[in-house]
């Protein structure tokens, strides 16, 4: 299949959380093992242990299976809602919180943070502390004004999303659109982290060649000035390996901490 595809049904018949994991996650040979999760892991711990950013409720758009990019927050949040959506995704995810037997193997992600912490003996406690921390696996549709409806969440301290809005997005005005909706979800003064990929067009599942919405850190500049946010960092790392290529052709990677002005 040479067209890259997208949209709601499309992603309720052919995503497989397994799938995904076996390619970009598994520690034998996942194709985002090294550079992109160390940038993206990196990036959390220098956020969440500066001191800046913390507070009661964090909520994680889009997480996807993947419970990883919450390591850090656990330290500094009392009240983590994980969100996607895809029915299958959440499953995986509960699967982890509950210890389930067949659940996704995360180990060397959370050695990969303890390390960073300087807590290289401590891996079980850091999951029993995310697992703990985590209140509520929730669905979200976040192409819609309440991403999180019928439900309508507290307003929360900080939001992040890892690898969502160029997968959901049509265009750059939706992605400025989400950032807006992102932002009346969050109380005066909170933070929004968003990690992913610059100028990619497709990224693979199994046999699946999905959609990517092309953006530049040009267009992500504007879409959160436009968006009404301070940006307080915005970080690119151009791709060095092109290995798999073949699977996902993202040429960058950038990290954006902006926050919602106390006056809002």
């Amino acid at each position: 299949m040479d067209t890259p595809i997208s949209g709601p049904e499309i992603y309720k018949q052919h995503f497989n959380p397994k799938d995904y994991y076996d390619s970009y996650y598994a520690s034998d040979n996942g194709a985002s093992l090294g550079e992109r999760t160390n940038f993206v892991l990196r990036n959390f711990h220098e956020i969440f242990s500066s001191g800046v950013v913390k507070g009661n409720t964090l909520i994680d758009i889009g997480a996807g299976s993947a419970i990883f990019e919450l390591l850090s927050a656990c330290e500094v949040f009392t009240n983590i809602i994980t969100s996607d959506f895809l029915e299958q995704n959440l499953t995986e995810v509960k699967k982890w919180l509950t210890k389930d037997s067949n659940m996704l193997d995360w180990t060397s992600y959370v050695k990969f943070v303890c390390d960073l912490e300087g807590k290289s003996a401590n891996l079980e406690e850091k999951e029993e502390k995310l697992r703990k921390t985590v209140k509520q696996v929730v669905k979200c549709d976040v192409l819609k004004k309440n991403p999180f409806e019928p439900l309508v969440l507290p307003p929360a301290d900080c939001i992040i999303s890892c690898l969502c809005l160029e997968t959901a997005c049509k265009d750059v005005a939706s992605y400025c659109n989400t950032l807006k909706n992102f932002k009346d979800l969050l109380k005066p003064g909170g933070h929004v982290i968003i990690q992913s990929a610059l100028n990619g067009t497709f990224y693979h599942v199994g046999k699946t060649k999905f959609y990517c919405l092309t953006i530049t850190k040009k267009d992500i500049e504007k879409a959160f000035i436009e968006a009404g946010y301070e940006i307080v960092k915005l970080e690119v790392k151009q791709r060095e390996d092109k290995s798999r290529l073949d699977i996902y052709d993202y040429h960058s990677l950038y990290c954006v901490h902006a926050r919602k002005p106390c006056s809002l």
